[in-house]
């Protein structure tokens, strides 16, 4: 019997993997993203880039391509001399792309019956005007002022073919209050995760708080964790499991460290836990939505793919 189309009906069933790093691939592949754009400059000056990245993940046996648009801003472009308008195509532009992926990886497989999915990338606002501060919350805005930041770009992308918005990296319990807001009447369902370090959001609130907060709102349809260790996803979503009944994701770092200051990736600790590792622990935990965050390359993508499989074969 063929899988369910729908998403989260398919996380019900079974684990949905999710890729890995696409801006870290885009620049293993040769690409250079340390502009203001970082990946988002791949986009719009070579998509055909992304498209291969992102069959890189298919291949790999990823069911979910997550666009290019997190750090897609009016402001970014802004910065570079481009149109402000010209940020709601490539918004859309990321969609397309990813779609494309999607479409291509189905006609490669020869309709082997497995659904494949977009989730639309919504960065936060450290990823863009921020300048960084993705990783303390610190931005110093109002929830309505982080609403009415967040609300074109959710209000395009929404508008496109992707099947899912996903709310990234979000650090600060305010951006997760506004965004609460914003993606509770779009035309899209949603998905919220949030960066975190020793159990709490990185601006230091308990995660009990962000349970609370989403307690009401029925169009975020599953929570979790990105851009963090695997020790710190895995402390995480068993604190979330215990507010809440939505599905858990986890996709964490390589257990490298970005240093934002120097710009440069950092070795992880020996002995720290890989998401590789991790990966009995999370779907002990209750995770429906694994995949990798930076540094996750397509070969951990199918080593974690082979491990799901395994585990739900012994079940």
């Amino acid at each position: 019997m063929n899988p369910p189309t729908d998403l989260f009906a398919a996380a019900e069933e079974g684990v949905v993997v999710l890729d890995g790093g696409l801006g870290t691939l885009l620049e293993a592949r040769g690409n250079d993203i340390t502009g203001q754009l970082w990946s988002a400059q791949i986009l719009r000056d070579r998509p055909e880039e992304v498209l291969a990245a992102h069959r890189d993940f298919f291949a790999a046996g990823a069911r979910v391509a997550t666009t290019a648009s997190y750090q897609v801003t009016r402001q970014g472009l802004a910065a570079i001399g481009g149109r402000p308008e010209e940020a709601d195509e490539l918004l859309r532009r990321s969609v397309e792309v990813a779609r494309r992926a999607v479409d291509e990886a189905a006609a490669r497989a020869g309709g082997d019956g497995v659904d494949r999915w977009v989730a639309a990338s919504i960065g936060p606002y450290g990823a863009g005007p921020g300048r960084g501060t993705e990783y303390d919350g610190d931005y110093g805005l109002t929830v309505s002022e982080l609403a009415a930041w967040h609300r074109p770009r959710i209000e395009v992308l929404a508008s496109t073919h992707a099947d899912v918005l996903l709310a990234e990296t979000i650090p600060s319990i305010l951006e997760v209050e506004a965004l609460a807001q914003e993606l509770s009447d779009a035309a899209l369902p949603a998905m919220l995760s949030l960066t975190v370090a020793d159990g709490r959001m990185r601006d230091g609130t308990e995660l009990s708080e962000v349970t609370r907060v989403l307690a009401g709102v029925r169009n975020i349809r599953a929570v979790g964790v990105n851009c963090c260790g695997a020790e710190d996803a895995l402390a995480a979503v068993l604190i979330l499991a215990e507010g809440t009944d939505r599905p858990l994701i986890a996709y964490p770092n390589s257990g490298e460290r970005w240093n934002h200051v120097a710009r440069t990736w950092e070795p992880r600790e020996k002995g720290e836990l890989t998401p590789l590792g991790a990966v009995p622990d999370l779907l002990g935990a209750g995770v429906r939505f694994l995949g990798g965050c930076c540094r996750v390359t397509p070969r951990e993508i199918e080593a974690m793919t082979g491990l799901i499989g395994k585990q739900e074969s012994h079940g």
